[in-house]
């Protein structure tokens, strides 16, 4: 017989959180799963075990430890002077507070310049209690990709916007807005996934671009700024609850503003995300 738990009992009409209430840890086969039956999955960013907790407990389907930690809990203008045993700091706190999140560690910028090097750092983020590892990065990334699945290292690739190479793209900028670079990154989604990666993050780029790359693979694809079409969405905690330094990104959403409340804001990211309603044309780029 399965047991629901008693928060969850009052509200059955909630389909995230009778879908949390009895299930199993998830893996990459749940989201595999989830993206055959079309139903879309939700992400966060996290970096302590009581946010993860609570994430958790909510009906999250994916935690992230995002070199983003260095905007917003370090204070820097970008994620560039994060270090592995930073991620790996916050991936242990995460780990403890989670029972059922797929749990993904950020490599941190220059942490994978080799197949070697990614390796190495891999194995302390897996061993830190990560599930997978992310790496940003397309066609000069796929032999690191298929020497780390070979090895049993979980990957997931994520194109698009990069911000590891904001430098080089001159900003925090849409990618793919012409029909050469489309075509670039939707090879890139491509090879990635015959090289060996299970998930694909797709930053900032036109919801269009996002459908076709979400189509042509198999695997899950999570959109942040890449419109409602991907089988997952991710979006960084300290948006979601409008208390990140600066400004929140248009393709996000403050639902502590919307809800009142942590527990209910998490919530309500997660209905929207399975109802289609988020992201909506406000959040999306064309």
């Amino acid at each position: 017989m399965i047991e629901v738990r008693p928060e969850l009992a009052y509200n059955s009409t909630s389909h995230s959180q009778l879908r949390n209430s009895i299930m199993s840890k998830v893996t990459t086969s749940t989201l595999l799963k989830f993206k055959q039956e079309g139903k879309k999955f939700t992400a966060l960013t996290a970096y302590d075990a009581s946010f993860a907790a609570a994430f958790d407990s909510e009906g999250i389907d994916v935690l992230l430890v995002g070199d983003s930690l260095g905007m917003v809990l370090q204070g820097h203008s970008d994620t560039l002077p994060v270090t592995v045993e930073d991620i790996a700091y916050h991936t242990r706190c995460v780990h403890r507070g989670i029972e059922r999140a797929l749990l993904i560690a950020d490599m941190p910028f220059m942490s994978y310049a080799t197949p070697e090097q990614a390796m190495t750092n891999a194995t302390v983020l897996m061993q830190a209690g990560a599930n997978m590892v992310k790496l940003e990065g397309g066609e000069w990334l796929l032999e690191t990709v298929k020497k780390l699945t070979e090895r049993g290292v979980p990957v997931c690739a994520h194109i698009g916007l990069t911000p590891q190479s904001v430098h080089v793209f001159g900003g925090f900028k849409v990618q793919g807005r012409d029909a050469e670079n489309a075509q670039r990154i939707l090879n890139e989604a491509k090879a990635l996934e015959a090289a060996g990666a299970q998930l694909l993050v797709i930053e900032c780029i036109p919801a269009s671009l996002a459908k076709a790359i979400s189509d042509a693979l198999t695997i899950p694809v999570i959109g942040i700024g890449a419109g409602k079409d991907t089988d997952g969405q991710i979006l960084v905690m300290h948006d979601v609850l409008g208390i990140s330094s600066g400004y929140i990104p248009r393709f996000s959403k403050n639902y502590l503003k919307q809800t009142g409340e942590i527990r209910a804001a998490v919530r309500a990211y997660v209905d929207e995300v399975a109802s289609g309603t988020f992201p909506g044309a406000e959040h999306t780029f064309n």
